[in-house]
């Protein structure tokens, strides 16, 4: 097979990996080009179809679970709210179940109880929990009075 055929395999190949975004399909069009460099070398179609399938089978069975699996670790940076999490907060006005304000990383936040049935004084320290839209989760990080 001519080696623009492979060529014209591969982008198309790459067209379906940018809509999918599987990893098989960009995996593929590596091995079409691979094929495409052989066929420009003058090997026949035997050559061409042997290099296209341990390409493919070697993308398929040791790339695509390392990238699956670095695609699906959490970022390192947490950023925005996310990155409140698990800060020490103090408590500026009573926190409920039912709300609360608190000081965290020198901003303000409204806050409820993890515990709803627990009552956090002023000055108490919170560990904050969760973010639940714009209000910190919080719970008491020592006894309580």
């Amino acid at each position: 097979m001519p080696w623009f055929v492979w060529l014209l395999a591969a982008a198309t190949l790459g067209v379906v990996e940018f809509f999918t975004l599987t990893l098989v399909f960009g995996l593929l069009a590596g091995a079409a080009l691979v094929a495409a460099v052989v066929a420009g070398l003058g090997i026949g179609l035997l050559g061409q179809l042997v290099a296209l399938g341990v390409t493919a089978a070697a993308g398929l069975v040791l790339v695509r679970p390392v990238a699956l699996r670095h695609m699906a670790q959490a970022p390192l940076i947490r950023e925005g709210s996310d990155a409140l999490i698990g800060k020490r907060a103090e408590v500026m006005r009573e926190v409920t179940g039912g709300g609360g304000l608190i000081r965290v990383s020198g901003e303000e936040w409204s806050a409820r109880a993890l515990d709803e049935s627990q009552v956090i004084p002023v000055g108490a320290l919170v560990d904050v929990m969760e973010i639940e839209g714009a209000t910190a989760v919080v719970y008491p990080r020592g006894l309580l009075p």
